[in-house]
């Protein structure tokens, strides 16, 4: 065993140790790099969790087909840590003129054959649905989020 060189202590395990060879309780797979600098932990997914950077990006569709945006990010309640809206982007060319819709989670439905999500709408609903630019990002406060929530009926 080795002392840890942050905290002056004896590790629990071997300095080049392989971490498969130890028990893993959640039953979720685990891969670990060199000891150096990559630390990178895979989580299968599971039929209800996905891990975000996987979100991010995702195309989003309308139930006709056409492509709308996609998800740029999403916004956590730092409380109860669900997931509130996902912010998808529309429009714009590299970076420019690029419009941000606040898109409550619930009405996001994910479908595996297109490979992204699917809302019931479509551009002329967009046009009306609050909406910002870079430049303008709103207060995410409880009066922005009645005033999305009601624009969707939520």
């Amino acid at each position: 065993m080795d002392l840890c060189p942050r905290c002056a202590v004896s590790s629990a395990y071997p300095k080049e140790s392989n971490m498969a060879d130890y028990p893993n309780p959640s039953g979720r797979q685990r891969r670990f790099g060199n000891r150096d600098d990559e630390r990178a932990v895979a989580i299968d997914e599971t039929d209800s969790l996905i891990a975000s950077n996987k979100v991010e990006g995702t195309a989003v569709y309308n139930h006709q087909g056409e492509r709308l945006g996609s998800i740029m990010n999403f916004m956590v309640d730092k409380r109860s840590g669900e997931v509130e809206y996902a912010v998808m982007s529309f429009g714009g060319f590299l970076g420019m003129g690029q419009e941000y819709y606040p898109l409550p989670w619930d009405i996001l439905d994910y479908d595996t054959e297109q490979g992204g999500y699917v809302v019931d709408l479509d551009e002329a609903d967009l046009e009306h649905a609050p909406r910002y630019e870079a430049s303008s990002e709103p207060v995410y406060d409880q009066a922005y989020m009645t005033s999305v929530q009601g624009y969707y009926g939520l």
